[in-house]
C-alpha cells in the first residue's frame, strides 16, 4: 500500500474535483505582444484628434503611427549631410536621430495585421496590409542599411528538390 501512495504522490491526483477551476493556457511571448501592440494601436488612434474609431482606420493612419513611434526608437539612424553617414561603425558620437529599426516595424506590423483580423477585420480592408505600408517598410529598410553602409541583401531561398525524375533539372544553381 505504501508503494501506491507514493505513485500517488509522484503522479498527484487523479480526479479533478468539479469544483476545481482550470486557469486558461498562459499565452505565448507572440500572443502576449500581439495583444499589446494591438491595444497601443487602439490608444494611438482614440488619442487623435478627432477620436478615429477602428472602422474609419486606413493606411494613412498606420503610417502615421509608424513615424510617431520613432521618437521612441533606439537606433542610431545617419542623415545624408552626417560625416558618418554609411560608415557601420562611427567611432565618434553624433546628433542624428534615433529611430525604430526596420526589423522592429516589420514585425510590429506583422502582428497588427493579425491582430486585426482575428478582432473581427476583413482581410479585404486590413490597413496593416496595404501596397503602401510594405513600400514604406522597404525604404526604411533601404535608407537604414545605407545609412549604416550595409546593404540589405535578400535571403535566398534554398532550392527545392524534386520527388523522383532528373536530379539536374530540380537542382537550381545560384551564382
Amino acid at each position: 500500500m505504501s508503494s501506491e501512495r507514493g505513485k500517488d504522490i509522484a503522479e498527484g491526483p487523479s480526479r479533478v474535483n468539479p469544483g476545481d477551476q482550470q486557469l486558461p493556457p498562459t499565452p505565448s511571448r507572440y500572443e502576449s505582444q500581439k495583444r499589446r501592440d494591438w491595444n497601443t494601436f487602439g490608444q494611438y488612434l482614440k488619442n487623435q484628434r478627432p477620436p478615429v474609431p477602428l472602422s474609419q482606420c486606413n493606411c494613412n493612419h498606420v503610417l502615421d503611427f509608424l513615424r510617431y513611434l520613432d521618437q521612441f526608437g533606439k537606433t542610431k539612424v545617419h542623415l545624408q549631410g552626417c560625416m558618418f553617414y554609411g560608415q557601420p561603425e562611427p567611432p565618434a558620437p553624433c546628433t542624428c536621430p534615433l529611430r525604430q529599426a526596420w526589423g522592429s516595424l516589420d514585425a510590429l506590423i506583422g502582428r497588427l495585421r493579425a491582430a486585426y483580423e482575428e478582432n473581427g477585420g476583413s482581410p479585404e480592408t486590413n490597413p496593416f496590409a496595404s501596397g503602401a505600408i510594405r513600400v514604406y517598410l522597404k525604404d526604411v529598410r533601404d535608407c537604414q542599411a545605407k545609412a549604416r553602409g550595409i546593404p540589405y541583401k535578400k535571403k535566398k531561398k534554398k532550392p527545392h528538390q524534386g520527388k523522383g525524375g532528373d536530379e539536374s533539372s530540380s537542382t537550381i544553381h545560384f551564382s
